[in-house]
């Protein structure tokens, strides 16, 4: 799926990256590839006048101090998955430009949160938005509430039956595949609005139930083929007449990663693009990815 099968995990000395690096550490052990750690520095502007040169003493620094979270990292790492290959980046300037830089030849980049207290350190605000919004790869977001939450259960996929959501559905095949673990698919319609009247609720019951039989159905048709090519997979289906924020953290209970697309039509539309987006994000009770329509 990529140029580069690596598993990449920021780093910027909080909590909540270290709990990003442990998932990222199990990811890259259970797919048999290396893991990158990457964080970077900046030169903070006060600590000199406009047009002036820092000196190069400042640069070793903050080098030094980079460097030491990195090897941190590495130790947290190291407890996880002492065998895998582990190397880094270290590198000079926005957090958003290394990333997004990295994700054009990468397998996924796994990033901290702090959960309902919002995203910590590295990937805070902005870097956070524009990460996930913009990667050119699967970004996980891995609260640091959330520690042991990697090593057991299912992997859940929301299906919406775009082109986005395949893309999803891959990844999640492979993610299940590399875990040995079950994949439950969840597919969500609130197309139909419940009438009034008890012969209204009747008649309202009937096209429910049709229409649920042919979501089971799309559900069945966009997961037929990657079922083929993963066969030792198995396979959980869930049709639900509900919000996807709402099933999809239900399902997710007890998960070890939750797979959604960025874009899509029907439920998941604009997923990432305002509360919806940071309801989930902050709330799913397992580490999350999402993929976008660049993911390769």
């Amino acid at each position: 799926m990529s140029k580069d099968n690596t598993v990449v995990a920021a780093v910027d000395g909080s909590l909540a990256s270290l709990a990003a690096v442990r998932w990222a550490a199990n990811t890259a052990l259970k797919r048999g590839i290396p893991l990158r750690l990457a964080a970077s520095y900046t030169m903070p502007q006060f600590l000199y006048a406009e047009g002036m040169v820092p000196p190069q003493e400042l640069f070793d620094d903050l080098q030094a101090e980079t460097m030491e979270k990195i090897e941190t990292a590495r130790a947290e790492a190291q407890k996880v998955a002492p065998d895998i290959e582990i190397c880094h980046t270290l590198a000079e300037g926005s957090p958003i430009d290394m990333l997004l830089d990295m994700s054009k030849d990468v397998t996924m980049i796994v990033m901290g949160s702090r959960g309902l207290g919002g995203l910590s350190g590295m990937v805070m605000g902005s870097v956070s938005a524009a990460v996930v919004s913009h990667a050119l790869c699967p970004v996980v977001v891995v609260r640091e509430d959330l520690d042991e939450a990697y090593k057991y259960g299912p992997v859940v996929v929301g299906v919406d039956g775009s082109g986005i959501s395949q893309k999803a559905i891959e990844y999640a095949f492979a993610e299940a595949d590399a875990r040995d673990c079950e994949l439950i698919a969840v597919h969500t319609w609130m197309d139909m609005q419940i009438q009034a009247s008890l012969a209204g609720l009747t008649a309202a019951q009937q096209q429910w139930e049709v229409v649920e039989q042919e979501q089971h159905m799309l559900l069945g048709h966009r997961l037929a083929g990657f079922s083929e090519k993963y066969p030792d997979v198995k396979v959980t289906k869930i049709v639900t007449r509900d919000r996807p924020v709402r099933a999809l953290t239900d399902a997710a209970l007890g998960a070890q990663l939750l797979v959604v697309g960025s874009h899509g039509r029907g439920g998941f539309k604009g997923m990432l693009l305002g509360s919806t987006s940071r309801a989930l994000l902050q709330s799913t009770p397992c580490p999350m990815m999402v993929v976008r329509p660049e993911s390769k």
